[in-house]
């Protein structure tokens, strides 16, 4: 849910809910890295809530527009790291695969 001003869109909150710490502060660090943010901030009303309130102000462009980018982006960042940590498995599991086909090596 969204919440600011009709007359300013660079200024806006983003109320997220069913999330916490995790999500807020990934946004929050990729928000931070584009240009276009002025401030970038998040809170948690209560710890009760699983809910997230994210603020975004930017330099003219629209907040909604600001975050979409930086959640998308988020998404690539997220898909490049579950791409590198399958490679990685898959890597270990050959190599671990190979060491006990080594006939050789399990007679020394």
């Amino acid at each position: 849910m969204e919440h600011g001003s009709v007359a300013d869109a660079s200024a806006s909150t983003f109320s997220i809910v069913e999330e916490d710490h995790t999500l807020a502060n990934s946004v929050r660090f990729v928000l931070n890295q584009d240009p276009r943010v002025a401030f970038c901030g998040y809170s948690i009303p209560h710890p009760a809530d699983n809910k997230v309130n994210i603020r975004v102000q930017t330099t003219g462009d629209p907040a909604r527009d600001v975050l979409k980018d930086a959640l998308q982006n988020l998404v690539v960042m997220c898909q490049h790291v579950r791409g590198t940590f399958d490679n990685a498995v898959d890597g270990y599991r050959a190599n671990k695969h190979a060491e006990e086909m080594d006939v050789d090596e399990q007679q020394k």
